[in-house]
This record gives C-alpha cells, structure tokens and sequence, in this order.
C-alpha cells in the first residue's frame, strides 16, 4: 500500500506533550514514558481503571469491589463488581457539586442558524425535568424506547433521561426509511419512541413525523410517540398516540438513582452481513466509562475543551460524543444539518464562530470539501483547534494529507480511531504523546491488548491479518439483544478466549497500525455501516424480484457505495425503468444516503452448495479482480455474467 511507504507527517512539540492527560498520569504514578504506561494498562486492569476514575473524579455511589469478574468466561465478563452507579449523575450533578454548574455543557448550531446553549446546571434541570415527565406517562425501568430524532439538544437530554431512569435508549438514524425503523423496533419490542415533526436539510424539510408515523403502522405495541417539534410544522396523525415533548417535562427536583454496574441504558444496532441487523447491548459501566476513557486519553480532552463531532444519534459516536464528553465536563457542541451548507465552509466557520478545539469528521466529508477548493478551508485560521478525530472508514493518503495542512494548519494532528459500536469506541486510535504516518494509528487504546494475528491464530508484523483484542473492555457489548448464540459466533469463535473484530489490519516496520477493510462483507456508507442483507431485503420484495445480492465497491466520495444485483421472476423484462424503481424503492425504504448507485439484472448469482449467495465473489467479479476459488460454487458459470456488466 502506498500509504505505508510516507514518512512521519506530524510530530507533537514539548508544550503538546507536557500538557497531555497522560503525561500527567504518567508523572503522578512515576512511570517513565508512554511504552511503559500502555503495558502497564494492559498488564494490571484494576490499577488502571482506579487510576482513571480517581484522576478524573468519577462518583461512584457504591465503590465496586472487584474490577473485574472472568469466572463465566470473557465473553460474559462482569465489571466493577458491586459497584453502583448512573452514569447520568457523572455527567451532570457531579459537575455543579463541584461548582461547575455555570460552565458550558451543551451548544447546539441547527443549519438554519439558531443557537441554543444549556450549562451544566441548566442542563440537568432539562434531564430531571423530561425523568420525571417519563415516569409520569409510564415508562418503567428496562423499558426501551426509541430516538428516531436529529442531531438536536432534546436527542441528548432523552438520552440523558432515559439512562437516568433505569430505562434502554434504541438510538435510530435520522435518515432511515420505514423498514429499518420497524425491524429495530419490532426486535427491542420498544414500546415507546421519540420523533421529530421533521428537520432541515439543504433549505428543505425532511418529512420525518411522515417516516415515522408509516412504520407506526406496523408497531402496534407503540403506547406512546413523544414529538420534537424542531420544524415548527403542525402535523398530527393520531392525537391519541403523541405527547408533545414540551408537554412531557415535568420540572422539579429528580434524584437519580444509583443501579448495579451492569444494569443496561442502550442497545444500538450493527448490521453484519447476514440476517437481521444485531442489537450491541450496553450497560451503565459499559458504553459510558469506555467512551470518556478514550477521550482522556486518546482526544486528550480536558474540561476547557469544547468537543464536536458530525454524527447522528444512530451512528454510535452520536452517543459516545454525548457521554464521554459529558462525563469528562468538556463542552458539547451539537450540530443539525448539511456541513456543507449553506457553503463548503459552513463546519469551518462553526469551528472559529464556537471556538471548537477537538473537531471530529470523516474521510468522506472530507472528500466532498475537498472538491469545493481549499480556499473555504484556507480563509479560516480556526486558532482554538487543537486536535482533529477521525473515524468511520480507512483513509488514503491524499484527503489525510490536505486535512493536516488545510484544516488543521500542520499544528493540530488527525487522531485516527477506529473500533466499533459492539466495543464501545476505539480499538486502535492515537496519542498526542507519538508521531503521526498518514492514514495510521499510533497507539492501541490504553487498556486493550490488541494484536495482528493471521489465519492460525498467530501475531504477524508487515503483512495483512485480522485484528483481534486478546483480553476484555468494560465497552465490550454484553452479548446481543437475545441472541447469545449469534454474539459467541460473531466475535468468540475465530480463537479461543480471542475477540474478533473482523477488521484487516497491518502493522508496519515503525510500529504504526492500518486498518484495510472489513473481513467479511459488511458494507460502509460514508462511515455508516450496513449488512447487505437489510438493502437485499427490500429489493426481493419488489414483484419482478426472485433474488439479490449487494456488495461495496469503492466510491471517491462515500469511501464505499452499495452496488446491487438481482435475480428477475419470470416474465418480468430489465428495464432502465424497473432499475431506477428498485432503486427508488431502496431509498424510500432504507434511507437516500443508503440508496446503491447502481443496480444490475444477472441470470443468476453465485452460491455454494448450501445456497449461501457469495458476495466476496460477486464483488471480485465485477472489479475484475481475482475470484479465488470457486470449487464451492453450485454455479460457477454465473460469476463470467457478472464480470461481463463492466465490459
């Protein structure tokens, strides 16, 4: 890869590396230098944690006992044994009990161009408030409720409110289309969501209450919908079903109780590549704690630091940028719209008007700016930027290289992070205390033992093998939403006591990680990730439709794009109409950022024996790449059809 042969592109100075989190660690524990600290992390767990949630102040209201618990295995490792916690009162009271209560814990920007901002004590009045109106209407602990909403400062207090009360947050991309909001739903059996009237994007409003109240239609065991009026629209379907959010907020005194470590405040969605989209299940010593412990010591985030990132709530580092940034008493800074609206500066212009100092973006949007010119970005000297974050996708070296001098002006560096959802963050990511490669990682995250390892389970430097974690996180997902079997498969059945991520990844001659793709075929949308099975699903539903397959292919913009094949029913003749309705179809149903940018009819597709459609195949075939051993296909003459389609 060419990226592996670039030297060092950035280097820390003495004021970066003095003022780190770490290195302060490092000083008040007496370790002598950042090799050392990262073994330390890994070879003693219960020293580095205490040693985290001392030198943060973490509130525990009862101190656990044991840090962890491996007696049922590590795949059901339980952590902080006997402590109680909520999670909530760490990113909220704890702040105004130590006399923080007028700091800034949440801005928000919405592409039209109103502000709102909540300090920490204004915030937690807003949390209490939506708790107890909650509790009012019913929602019980262990319940799960869903947040169909934008990036808005509601979608974090209803995050807030529904961990405060013991109940399960169900996080769903704002972009969805009817069924993937069904499917999660039906599957959490959650009983109660949250939805906006709708939203703005580009100028326009995005009819969200419209998507919501069509997949309400098969979620009969809804009680009640909560609406956001964020558009100001007066739209009411079934008055019987809504409660306005402004009519839900109690206000009053809340005290939020203190649960078990273990006790569950979300389940979030990851889709792999067959069957339905699987449900990581987090708790409030999980998700939260690992989320903050990434961000102290990988973003070096202090409580001066106002922290951004362009997400969503249904992408996990909507959640992650919630809690951990809450819990560590930065600032918050949330925004709602098209970063490229209405100018390619528009995420520049936010940076210097709110004084961002940890901005986090994707190799996609990058991509998309950088055809604009580098003038948006050069005409914005953004002075309180210190760090960049980067996550969704894998780099090249091109996009990498323009953020280091155009964004971050060759002073602030790109943490790369890269993990999961099912992990709660980063599995590799970044120190400010190392150099930095384009397009690498520097660092595992301080507490994971992580490792190349080839097909038999072996350590590799140099050349591509899977990456694995070979001891266990507090992020770690607690199985998946009843499906035990599924989660052991997924992650604990490649090793023995070894957690597959099923990620490639390198390590170089210099010690500097990559990620190269995903081991299997899940696909990526512009760092959004999708199991083919969910888009192939909507296809067969289309009458003229027997069969379909969806593969990733590289996309200049998008970093990757679904591309879609399918199988027609007799009688039905292929059409440049019946493509463009089935890819309608999928856009309506799915999302329009999911939509595939090209849909093929194929006389067959290749499968093994046992009817498995072998997507690796297809995607080799149709990039006139090698296709590997076919023995195993039933029908090896359908792979020439599909190398065909390109010409």
């Amino acid at each position: 890869m060419q990226e592996l042969n670039l030297p060092i592109a950035w280097r820390p100075d003495d004021a970066v590396v003095e003022q780190a989190n770490i290195t302060a660690q490092m000083r008040k524990y007496r370790i002598p230098n950042y090799e050392a600290f990262l073994q330390k992390s890994i070879d003693d767990p219960d020293w580095f944690w205490r040693a985290f949630f001392e030198d943060i102040g973490f509130h525990w209201h009862t101190p656990y006992m044991q840090t962890v618990d491996l007696s049922g295995g590590k795949p059901f490792a339980k952590w902080f044994v006997g402590g109680k916690l909520n999670w909530t009162y760490n990113a909220l009271e704890r702040h105004v009990v130590s006399g923080r209560g007028d700091a800034l814990a949440l801005v928000w920007e919405g592409e039209e161009g109103t502000i709102r901002r909540y300090t920490y004590a204004e915030l937690l009045r807003e949390v209490n408030a939506l708790s107890r109106g909650l509790l009012k209407w019913g929602v019980q602990p262990g319940d799960r409720v869903g947040l169909f909403l934008p990036f808005i400062p509601e979608t974090a207090i209803a995050l807030l409110a529904i961990s405060r009360i013991g109940a399960i947050a169900l996080p769903l991309f704002s972009g969805f289309g009817v069924e993937p909001i069904v499917t999660r739903m039906q599957d959490a059996e959650a009983r109660w969501l949250f939805i906006a009237d709708g939203f703005p994007r580009r100028g326009k409003i995005a009819p969200a209450k419209e998507t919501a109240y069509a997949a309400l239609r098969e979620l009969p065991q809804v009680q009640r919908v909560f609406t956001v009026e964020r558009a100001q629209r007066d739209v009411r379907f079934e008055p019987a079903l809504e409660v306005r959010y402004s009519d839900l907020l109690d206000f009053g005194e809340y005290e939020a109780p203190a649960f078990d470590s273990e006790t569950p405040c979300m389940m979030i969605y990851t889709s792999g590549t067959t069957g339905k989209p699987k449900a990581a299940f987090h708790v409030h010593a999980g998700f939260p704690i690992k989320a903050a412990q990434d961000m102290y010591h990988l973003f070096d985030l202090k409580p001066s630091d106002t922290m951004s990132w362009l997400t969503d709530i249904g992408w996990m580092m909507g959640p992650w940028l919630i809690m951990g940034g809450l819990i560590l008493g930065a600032t918050v800074f949330m925004y709602d719209g098209a970063p490229d609206y209405p100018a390619p500066d528009r995420v520049w212009e936010m940076v210097e008007r709110h004084g961002i100092s940890v901005l986090g973006i994707t190799p996609t949007l990058i991509r998309a700016l950088m055809r604009e010119s580098s003038d948006y970005a050069d005409r914005h000297a953004m002075p309180s930027l210190r760090l960049l974050g980067s996550t969704g996708e894998p780099w090249n070296p091109e996009p990498w290289l323009w953020t280091l001098q155009h964004v971050g002006k060759n002073r602030a560096p790109i943490i790369n992070y890269s993990g999961g959802t099912e992990i709660s963050g980063g599995i590799l990511g970044c120190t400010v205390l190392r150099p930095l490669k384009p397009c690498s990682f520097n660092t595992v995250a301080p507490g994971i033992d992580a490792e190349v390892l080839n097909e038999h389970g072996e350590p590799v430097r140099g050349e591509v093998g899977l990456l694995c974690v070979r001891n266990v996180n507090p992020g770690m997902t607690r199985s998946f939403w009843r499906d035990t079997e599924r989660y052991l498969e997924t992650y604990w059945s490649r090793f023995e006591g070894v957690w597959y991520h099923g990620d490639l990844s390198l390590i170089d001659a210099d010690g500097f990680w990559y990620i190269l793709g995903r081991a299997d075929d899940t696909l990526k949308i512009a760092g959004k990730r999708v199991g083919p099975a969910e888009i192939e699903s909507v296809l067969v539903e289309h009458p003229a439709v027997s069969e379909a397959g969806v593969i990733g292919v590289p996309d200049e913009i998008k970093g990757q794009a679904a591309v879609a094949f399918v199988v027609l029913k007799p009688g039905n003749a292929w059409s440049d109409a019946l493509a463009q309705e089935l890819l309608n179809l999928v856009a309506e149903r799915m999302g329009k950022p999911l939509k595939p940018k090209a849909v093929y009819a194929v006389p067959d597709l290749p499968k093994t024996r046992n009817a498995k459609i072998m997507r690796r195949v297809i995607r080799a075939a149709y990039l006139g790449e090698p296709t590997g051993d076919l023995s195993a296909l039933e029908n090896p003459q359908s792979v020439e059809a599909i190398r065909n389609l390109r010409g």
